[in-house]
């Protein structure tokens, strides 16, 4: 997908520009009049999308005083085709395009008459020349007259880009022009409302974070602009809360990597730029979106342009290298937001800024204001070491001296009932990949490990089922860490991860699952552990333990399973346990189940989850049912679509330290109770 650098939503910089004109006691006020992700009910402030008022006169100021780097960036501007008075806009009735930019028809001239609508605008404001206004007026009007619908695959997303630019431009021209006249405002308000509305209106979580984030934007702009609380309230939710790929916990994980930094660099500065426009808007409406999740926005800033830069950082499955330092210009609503703000250091954005103004020739995020008076007041990003990661190494694991040695190609199944035949020991996988023709069946006594995340494990492609499971209903002493057990029918990343998602996400998916371990009776198996194993893309659990007494996992990575396939939603999750006993599970991450919950506990005596982390998962975080003695302590639960923690029928003895060490936020139940909770 081409990054399309327009005028009119990269002006949003300019924003933040006066916002550090202003006395530190004006930033003060202006903050303190704001809460973290509530709505006011009252009057809407306008102009208040991209640009209040105050900040477009900062703005004319500084370009009449000639001041760079203001005056420089004015003149570039323009110099441009679309900033002449000779501008034609050519609308379309029907704007169609296809996946990947094809079979287009009217795309490239809307973005045409966004880029100049949004340059005459501020050519009137700043010179106040009435033909730049009749201007802009002209461009609005010929395709509020001509516009019905946008088609095809990317057709939302065009709406998407393009109709919170358009709401600026006019936005500014009502404040401004009263010749603009109710005639053609109506217009304009019908376009908005009767073409861009019906088709962005429930948003579109299936697709890419970046796709929501600009639907969110331009939402945001018509409510602004049509004064429509109830709409603006649902995009404030949606932010929030959103479903799949859309809300802020959903798209920045809490290490600052991003749901698209898999996929490409490009898609993932679209998705936190959109993001950070979405958030402008509404900053200007007196809603903190920045502040979400201690700004978890600035944290995928800052982890984004670290790795842009050439840094390493820290992630999970294979972080994409595709458009890695190609700057797109989306840094700077961001950064001058965090920086000059709230007050966060922000080192890596500052960099990344100064690299996409090098090359950002034809737009105006290049608009800075002063430098702060006082030193930041704390780091926006903590640094987090690769080795911190649960799940299996990135680096490379040497295999222990004591260990039988096998290499891709060789059996493992025949190397395991060696080692169970000689009274038990150690099996180490050296780096590679390893199809089995059949479930891996561990017996009693052995230790198999592997070189991180160099080894992994799957079925092949044809065969459904777990990989790994009990060689016998007595299984005891056995312990699994340090490779990755790959669910899914490819081992190799895909060029966009969330098309395998959608498909494991079937109930017609085939059906393969990780790591299970299945007794007859409640305590038939005996101590298993389970230490820095990563288990993924499973339609079934990751993890499935039944029977076990004694269980241990530790700095494990089960995430993007449970899916819908037969017996259905909610009965397949990263991590289910099952009648165990005395059950530990620390540092470990029970993320991003398809179709339930991070965790499901049924009939479970005396567990403890420990700084863990369950985000983002299709029902809660953590489900206990019918359990006892159970702890949860210090842990993030945070993103998912239902609750936290999800306490069913009898828990006994339950203990949730929530006071102290665990965080709980942004989950659908808390969305559900709320007044302003809608179109989920």
């Amino acid at each position: 997908m081409r990054r399309r650098e327009f005028l009119g939503y990269t002006a949003a910089a300019l924003a933040a520009g006066v916002e550090f004109g202003r006395s530190t006691a004006a930033v003060a006020e202006a903050q303190s009049a704001r809460s973290e992700g509530s709505s006011s009910r009252g009057r809407f402030v306008h102009p208040g999308i991209l640009q209040t008022r105050a900040e477009l006169e900062f703005m004319k100021s500084m370009v009449l005083a000639r001041k760079e780097p203001w005056f420089g960036k004015w003149t570039e501007m323009l110099a441009l085709p679309l900033s002449s008075l000779s501008f034609v806009p050519s609308p379309v009735t029907h704007i169609f395009r296809g996946a990947n930019g094809l079979q287009k028809n009217g795309d490239d001239e809307l973005h045409a008459s966004v880029d100049a609508a949004n340059s005459h605008v501020l050519q009137w404001y700043v010179t106040g020349d009435r033909a730049h206004a009749e201007k802009t007026a002209e461009i609005l009007d010929a395709w509020s007259r001509t516009l019905w619908n946008f088609g095809g695959n990317d057709g939302k997303l065009i709406a998407g880009w393009t109709g919170a630019a358009l709401c600026n431009s006019a936005e500014i021209l009502r404040a401004t022009y009263p010749e603009w006249g109710a005639e053609r405002e109506e217009r304009f308000k019908r376009m908005m409302t009767e073409v861009y509305l019906p088709l962005d209106v429930d948003f579109f979580p299936e697709a890419n974070g970046n796709w929501d984030a600009a639907i969110m934007q331009t939402l945001a702009a018509i409510a602004v602009f049509t004064e429509d609380h109830a709409l603006f309230e649902k995009v404030v939710t949606h932010y929030k809360f959103g479903q799949k790929n859309s809300g802020i916990t959903k798209y920045v994980f809490p290490t600052g990597q991003c749901e698209e930094s898999v996929r490409d660099m490009g898609h993932t500065q679209l998705g936190l730029g959109y993001f950070a426009l979405t958030a402008l808007v509404c900053w200007h409406q007196g809603v903190d979106l920045f502040g979400l999740a201690d700004n978890r926005l600035a944290l995928g800033f800052e982890y984004t342009s670290k790795y842009m830069l050439g840094e390493a950082v820290p992630y999970f499955g294979d972080i994409a290298t595709k458009g890695r330092g190609s700057f797109s210009d989306f840094y700077e609503v961001a950064y001058q937001h965090y920086r000059y703000v709230k007050g966060l250091d922000m080192p890596y954005t500052e960099q990344a800024v100064l690299k996409a103004r090098e090359h950002a020739k034809t737009t105006l995020t290049q608009y800075r204001g002063a430098e702060p008076s006082a030193a930041p007041a704390k780091a926006a990003a903590p640094q987090i070491p690769a080795a911190a990661l649960p799940g299996a190494s990135l680096n490379a694991v040497q295999a222990p001296a004591n260990a039988k040695r096998i290499a891709p190609g060789d059996s493992i199944q025949t190397a395991l009932d060696a080692l169970h035949q000689a009274g038990g020991g150690s099996l180490f996988l050296a780096a590679g990949y390893y199809e089995l023709a059949q479930p891996l069946r561990i017996p009693s006594g052995v230790t198999m490990s592997g070189a991180g995340r160099g080894t992994i494990i799957s079925l092949e492609p044809t065969l459904s089922g777990a990989c790994l499971v009990a060689a016998e209903l007595d299984l005891h002493d056995v312990v699994l860490r340090e490779f990755i057990v790959e669910g899914g029918t490819q081992h190799l990343p895909q060029p966009d991860p969330n098309e395998d998602r959608r498909v494991h996400a079937t109930y017609r998916a085939a059906s393969r699952g990780g790591v299970h371990l299945i007794a007859d009776r409640q305590g038939q198996m005996q101590r298993m552990r389970l230490e820095r194993l990563t288990v993924r893309n499973c339609t079934l659990s990751a993890v499935d333990l039944q029977g076990v007494a004694e269980v241990s996992i530790a700095q494990c990575d089960l995430c993007d399973s449970g899916g819908r396939v037969a017996p259905g939603p909610g009965n397949h999750n990263p991590l289910r346990l099952t009648h165990c006993q005395r059950v530990l599970i620390r540092g470990s991450r029970l993320d991003g189940s398809l179709a339930g919950a991070g965790l499901r506990a049924i009939s479970v005596d005396t567990i403890k989850v420990e700084r863990c982390e369950a985000a983002r998962n299709w029902k809660s975080g953590l489900s206990f049912f019918n359990c006892e003695h159970v702890t949860v302590s210090e842990s993030l639960l945070e993103g998912n679509d239902e609750n936290g923690i999800d306490l069913i029928r009898d828990q006994r003895q339950m203990k949730i330290d929530a006071g102290e060490g665990n965080i709980l936020r942004l989950n659908g139940a808390e969305a559900a109770s709320r007044e302003d909770y809608a179109g989920r």
